[in-house]
């Protein structure tokens, strides 16, 4: 199983809503679950300190191909059951993308994937999103995101929606435009700012979180 969190605007909480997903992936699984950082951000956001050793950027510029015991050597723990392959420094080879979407679709664990913002000059991670079997792309329902949406290089499996008050367009609007399932509706929650705050997303998922991102994950 190969998830990818994608998103067309910034801001939207797609790293959030990916590494939530691993998480309770990883407590479903026997073997745990595979968190692997395209964007950047998720070591900050489950509280970890910086890696400081080579990541995804430096696997995909210095092979052609991506096979899985090279992919393996990256990986840090989060907690007993959950891996993160980190980042690392500098741009992503599109060329070198499709061997890793390969591999992690190869892995015997669920692998949940943070893409961040599609689409970005000299690192486009399409591919990911693309040969994933569950594309989710992750917004807020404004008029600018959805034209957007419209516009992606990739069509999404389904949406996982960030409601925010205030908002004249919902989940219902999401799903008319794009014509894809929403696969889960999100309340603007300041517990999982707590959360973040805290770097205990992956020990204390809150509640809201879990509940409605069960049925994605």
């Amino acid at each position: 199983m190969l998830v990818t969190c994608w998103s067309v605007k910034g801001g939207v909480g797609t790293t959030v809503v990916a590494a939530s997903l691993a998480v309770l992936l990883s407590r479903r699984h026997p073997a745990g679950a595979l968190l692997v950082d395209a964007d950047g951000d998720l070591p900050s956001v489950l509280g970890l300190p910086r890696p400081d050793g080579p990541g995804l950027a430096e696997l995909t510029t210095t092979t052609p191909d991506a096979p899985a015991d090279r992919l393996a050597r990256l990986e840090i723990p989060v907690d007993d059951h959950l891996s993160l392959v980190p980042r690392g420094e500098g741009d992503l080879d599109p060329a070198a993308l499709p061997a890793v979407a390969e591999a992690l679709l190869l892995d015997a664990r669920p692998v949940v994937v943070d893409a961040g913002l599609l689409g970005r000059p000299g690192d486009d991670r399409r591919t990911l999103a693309g040969a994933a079997t569950t594309s989710v792309l992750v917004l807020r329902p404004c008029y600018l995101a959805l034209r957007r949406a419209l516009d992606a290089p990739v069509r999404p499996t389904g949406t996982v929606v960030v409601d925010e008050p205030g908002r004249s367009l919902d989940a219902a609007d999401v799903h008319d435009v794009l014509g894809v399932p929403v696969l889960a509706r999100l309340r603007w929650d300041p517990a999982v700012a707590r959360a973040v705050d805290a770097g205990v997303l992956a020990q204390r998922l809150p509640r809201h979180l879990a509940r409605h991102l069960a049925s994605v994950a």
